[in-house]
């Protein structure tokens, strides 16, 4: 999920360490590179995914039941604490917007309609019926452009993707403003097919995390480490919206 080309030779590099893990734990399945899809729904669906990314909130309404829980990164981003994540809620540079109750009435930057990062934590921070207009944007890059230019008011974005944007295009986020970070929840989960080699997969994660080899690669990505919550730890994204954690 927060596969920037500049990340991608880290990516890859974490994937060549899983590749070897599963091998050595005898799952014969395991690509040798991994496949850059451009529709996420279709590779979700795929009889034959062994690992994915996914959102929290799609894993437990679109998605469930047709994709498996694996693990939980941890990543060392601010607005992330173990393995949970936020979202940092931005607006215009030049914004007199000082908190939360001043978003009322904004016009809302969204990357996706089910997106928890983009639109349901900052419903959960301010509430649904203060934003009467949607930007739509396809991306959470594009609603930090979105409200650098005055198109929206305000954005939620993902706190793993605006640290990254922030090291690798800091011009794309310095036409905003941090004014808080939302209620953290579980961070993107790691997935498979049903019945796909979840254990496996688990012991491999833990390999590549705990691999001397890679500490670069995981820095790159910001990855600190990979847990298996309960099952019931997404059902957060199921709840009635609560205040907010300030910046």
């Amino acid at each position: 999920m927060y596969d920037l080309p500049e990340l991608r030779p880290a990516h890859d590099a974490l994937w060549q360490g899983l590749a070897a893990a599963l091998a050595d734990a005898g799952v014969a399945d395991a690509p040798p590179a991994l496949a850059w899809a451009t529709d996420e729904t279709a590779l979700w669906a795929a009889p034959d995914l062994l690992l994915s990314q996914t959102c929290g909130y799609p894993l437990r309404h679109a998605l469930a039941g047709r994709i498996a829980y694996v693990a939980t990164p941890c990543y060392a981003a601010p607005g992330c604490q173990g393995a949970t994540y936020a979202s940092a809620i931005v607006v215009p540079i030049g914004s007199a917007a000082r908190d939360l109750a001043d978003l009322t009435g904004a016009r809302r930057a969204v990357n996706a309609p089910d997106s928890w990062s983009g639109r349901f934590a900052l419903d959960r921070a301010v509430s649904d019926a203060a934003f009467p207009e949607n930007v739509w944007t396809g991306s959470h890059a594009a609603s930090l452009a979105a409200v650098a230019r005055g198109d929206a008011d305000v954005a939620a974005i993902d706190a793993v993707t605006f640290a990254l944007l922030g090291r690798h295009r800091p011009e794309s986020v310095a036409g905003v403003r941090l004014l808080a970070f939302s209620q953290a929840a579980p961070a993107l989960p790691f997935v498979t097919r049903p019945g796909g080699p979840v254990a496996a997969l688990r012991r491999a994660l833990r390999r590549v995390v705990a691999d001397p080899a890679l500490a670069d690669t995981r820095a790159a990505l910001l990855l600190d480490d990979v847990v298996v919550l309960d099952a019931d730890a997404y059902a957060v994204m199921d709840e009635t919206p609560r205040a907010p954690v300030e910046a």
